[in-house]
């Protein structure tokens, strides 16, 4: 048994989605019978899901929190502001995509769904704040990920002044968490494979139409971000032109992040780059690892495009002050997405909460994303970990490449 889970985890996950995506296609159409059977593999898969994401909020935020540690070095002050900058940017891009280009997805269930659509900002504003103040056991078990999330700081600011060995439990807590939505997303495939086999079956080829429109905006939106808001970021900062820098992180990091899919992952090849131009190790070796974790301009994408989407599916008007919103939470979400393989997916309900979309439709959201994620999660990685070299660069003075 352990040889056969070891020739599987070798396959890589993308091959196996992508085989998963094409034999439940299949299955779908020739089958579908068999598809509407092996829809209970995609119902696991959204029920594992559903129970993890919230307890991995919680921990992951506490744990980051509780062991923040404030550097001295001013210099990370201009870079953390330039990954704010464009983390919020690429939010209101994704709006602004999502309004421009709507996307209705197939979803089950969605008719005999209680929710109602809040109309007002007021009412939004209502919402997320009676939220934040939640019972924290409520909030978990009801996966209400904004009172997790008000919890999960306030506890992890308490948890700063404790000792050493507790920060090291709670630090390795968060690590245990990971590892388990790691299995989780290991199992991605059967899970895909039941969902899209279920769901040709019931609906046709239709629902794989609205995922490539997704995926066009949600890609569209990435490359807007890489080739125009970022180079003006940077020649507004170093007065330079942009594009030679942009085009080497795209090529030498970008690359590399879009086959490993981990910001984490790709931190030695961001090390690599900075280092060949030449820029100051005492910030690199700061602003790299900081950015793999707040720096998510792709993660806010994802989550705003994603949340829209199902608004728009359940015919929710989203107001402008609400889609404002929606860009700062998105924001504020995606830097604290999980660093695995579909972490930004797994904060998708927490976005859905301020429009009261029902967590089941949200996490169908999420078992869509994993569907598109074989393209998305790659392009998502590859726009967060090279934006973290292109910001080091812009905002280091040592840099003096490309003029």
């Amino acid at each position: 048994m352990r040889s056969i889970v070891d020739a599987y985890l070798r396959l890589g996950l993308v091959p196996l989605i992508v085989l998963a995506l094409v034999i439940g296609t299949i299955i779908g159409v020739v089958a579908p019978s068999f598809g509407l059977s092996l829809g209970i593999l995609g119902s696991i898969f959204v029920g594992a899901l559903k129970a993890v994401a919230p307890v991995l909020v919680f921990v992951l935020v506490l744990a980051a929190v509780s062991n923040q540690r404030i550097g001295a070095d001013s210099r990370i002050k201009p870079i953390i502001f330039l990954y704010l900058v464009g983390t919020f940017s690429a939010a209101l891009v994704a709006v602004g995509a999502s309004f421009m280009f709507p996307t209705e997805l197939v979803l089950n269930n969605i008719e005999s769904v209680e929710q109602a659509a809040p109309q007002s900002l007021r009412e939004v504003l209502t919402n997320l704040l009676m939220n934040l103040v939640a019972n924290p056991v409520a909030s978990l078990a009801n996966a209400n990920y904004m009172g997790i999330l008000t919890w999960a700081v306030l506890i992890g600011l308490a948890l700063r002044h404790v000792t050493e060995t507790t920060l090291r439990v709670v630090s390795d807590l968060g690590t245990a968490v990971t590892s388990v939505v790691k299995w989780i997303i290991a199992l991605a495939p059967f899970g895909i494979l039941g969902l899209v086999a279920s769901t040709v079956a019931e609906t046709g080829v239709q629902a794989l139409v609205g995922y490539a429109r997704l995926l066009a905006v949600l890609v569209g939106s990435m490359l807007f971000i890489a080739l125009v808001m970022n180079p003006i970021i940077v020649a507004a900062m170093t007065r330079k032109n942009p594009y030679p820098l942009v085009f080497t992180c795209l090529r030498e990091s970008g690359v590399t992040a879009f086959f490993t899919r981990s910001s984490a992952a790709n931190i030695p090849v961001n090390m690599n780059l900075a280092r060949k131009l030449g820029l100051s190790e005492d910030t690199y070796s700061v602003s790299i690892p900081l950015g793999a974790t707040i720096n998510m301009a792709g993660a806010a994408i994802t989550i705003n495009v994603l949340t829209l989407a199902a608004a728009h599916t359940l015919g929710i008007e989203v107001s402008f002050g609400a889609a404002v919103l929606l860009a700062i939470v998105g924001s504020l979400s995606a830097c604290g997405a999980s660093g695995v393989a579909g972490g930004s997916l797994l904060l998708i309900p927490l976005a859905c909460n301020l429009f009261n979309i029902p967590n089941d439709v949200a996490m169908q959201v999420v078992a869509i994303g994993f569907i598109i994620g074989v393209v998305q999660d790659s392009a998502e990685t590859a726009l967060n970990s090279s934006t973290d070299v292109l910001f080091t660069a812009a905002a280091d003075p040592k840099y003096a490449h490309y003029g």
